[in-house]
């Protein structure tokens, strides 16, 4: 009976201890969500600005974010309307190249209605370091590239690499990484293009 009781006691101290974890961790969490929320929010906003300059819009760019439903804008993971007034401007959106070398290379992308790319980043790969990963900015200039460059109709040839008879360099040894990027910039951007009356309804408060 003693070994039993001792045992009970022991269980109960350390549910209790348990207990008192929990309600720590839990405390800690409530006390920091919101920090950390501004934190996101704050990187979230400095990313948007590397692809839609302040000039741009006047609203809350970071809470404008819409997540399409639509299959028409399948391959869009998310949109940022950038407004002056209720005119869009620019949208900012997040989208996936498929094909790196390496696997999916996640971007963000800077659009006016007009078809202008106003900037390109790279939010995630898994490139080959000192070759596919020249696509970072703080390695190398070349995500630049995309800056102010419009597409339409008229100059589909254009967006390709050089090696494919396009205006954008590839890099030495590692074609596959900037055709990936150059061809879901075009993809994407194009998409975006042919369904602006639908994104209109989107941003629709």
């Amino acid at each position: 009976m003693g070994i039993v009781k001792t045992t009970s006691r022991y269980g109960m101290i350390l549910g209790l201890v348990a207990l008192i974890c929990t309600a720590i961790s839990s405390g800690i969490f409530f006390l920091t969500k919101d920090k950390i929320d501004e934190t996101m929010a704050a990187q979230q906003r400095e990313r948007l600005l590397e692809v839609i300059p302040h000039d741009y819009f006047d609203n809350p760019l970071v809470e404008s974010a819409v997540i399409p439903k639509s299959e028409n804008l399948a391959g869009i993971q998310k949109v940022y309307f950038a407004k002056k007034g209720q005119n869009i401007t620019a949208y900012a959106y997040e989208t996936t190249a498929p094909d790196g070398y390496s696997g999916d290379i996640r971007l963000l992308v800077g659009l006016t209605p007009k078809g202008e790319i106003l900037g390109v980043r790279v939010i995630e790969h898994h490139e080959t370091p000192g070759l596919g990963d020249k696509i970072e900015l703080r390695i190398s200039n070349w995500i630049l590239s995309f800056n102010h460059k419009s597409i339409n109709e008229t100059n589909l040839n254009d967006w390709a690499v050089k090696k494919d008879g396009g205006k954008f360099d590839q890099f030495s040894g590692a074609t596959i990484t900037p055709r990936a990027i150059v061809n879901q910039v075009k993809r994407s951007a194009l998409l975006m293009l042919n369904h602006q009356t639908e994104l209109q309804q989107l941003a629709l408060p």
